[in-house]
């Protein structure tokens, strides 16, 4: 790739390759050292339905950071969500169906509230969102009464879980399929919408996007919307992971979607970010988690592993901007 005037673009060629580099590096080291299982088709098949559940969050988390935002109240939505749908169909006979929708639902309307603190009081929406996570959190406790809670097994249960002997033909979980098809929906927002490139201007320069004509403040409200319905599915496939709702899961979750965002190439300076690239980086950190595990290597080790990799990514991010 040539930068203008024929000069040969490195940190492009990095920013769109590196991610696809990372994921084969890790992949490599592991499959040298760890067992032959590592490698096996089931061992990669459990790696992307784990990954369903931050990748789904990635995704809404993608174009919030694009817009020049950050939402750290998701692992809160996460576990609100499905408390949420583990009480309408325990105690209130629910059908799973709508219990999942009002789950989801419940995540668009809590992204909702964060878009329209953010706009509304003009505060940094780090402090928004560090608020909103105690509270999400603290709903999801009291609903829950600070219990996890058990329904009955439905077919939510079954959206993460290898497909039965009548349905090999789809190779992978329902859950993942589901984040493909959502991947490729925002994908194509991203690049053959409005809202797509409001995103995008907003986050690059929000003064300038202004200038020329794109209600920032409406776009915001939108982005932190979909951050929450997004937050919410993710929500619906931690459900089915666990079985049921509890309030205390999920922490850190919100740190894990904005380190695969970082990882795939999109900048907390706003303006950069792509769906394959969150995707990527989504990978990355299952993969190393997996290789961990194969291992026998203790939860430390991978913390310490994946915080370094977070580290790098924003230096990078930070050292390209500057040469750039």
């Amino acid at each position: 790739m040539s930068a203008p005037g024929g000069r040969f673009d490195g940190w492009g060629m990095l920013n769109r390759f590196g991610p696809f580099l990372g994921l084969g590096a890790v992949f490599i080291f592991f499959a040298a050292i760890a067992p032959e299982s590592f490698t096996s088709g089931r061992n990669i098949e459990t790696t992307f339905r784990q990954s369903v559940m931050v990748g789904m969050a990635a995704l809404g988390m993608t174009m919030v950071i694009i817009a020049g935002g950050i939402d750290l109240s998701i692992g809160s939505v996460v576990a609100l969500t499905t408390v949420v749908i583990g009480v309408l169909i325990k105690e209130h006979g629910w059908s799973p169906a709508g219990a999942a929708t009002a789950g989801v639902l419940t995540g668009v309307a809590c992204g909702a509230i964060n878009g329209v603190l953010v706009t509304r009081l003009r505060m940094v929406p780090f402090i928004v969102t560090l608020g909103t996570l105690l509270i999400f959190r603290g709903a999801a406790k009291g609903i829950a009464h600070e219990e996890k809670v058990t329904p009955p097994v439905s077919w939510l249960n079954d959206l993460l879980s290898r497909p039965g002997e009548h349905h090999r033909w789809m190779l992978l979980a329902p859950g993942v399929w589901i984040m493909l098809g959502l991947a490729v929906a925002v994908a194509a927002l991203l690049r053959y919408t409005r809202l797509g490139r409001h995103l995008f201007a907003v986050g690059s320069n929000e003064a300038a996007a202004r200038l020329c004509g794109v209600p920032a403040d409406r776009v915001k409200v939108i982005v932190y919307t979909l951050g929450g319905l997004f937050a919410g599915l993710s929500g619906l496939t931690y459900f089915s992971y666990l079985g049921g709702g509890d309030p205390s899961e999920a922490q850190g979750h919100e740190l894990r979607a904005i380190a695969a965002v970082v990882i795939g190439g999109g900048s907390l300076s706003g303006g950069e970010g792509s769906v394959l690239g969150a995707l990527v980086g989504t990978l990355i950190m299952q993969t190393i988690d997996s290789g961990c595990s194969q291992m026998g290597w203790p939860n430390y080790r991978q913390e310490i592993v994946t915080g370094v990799i977070i580290v790098a990514a924003v230096a990078l991010d930070r050292l390209r901007h500057r040469v750039g």
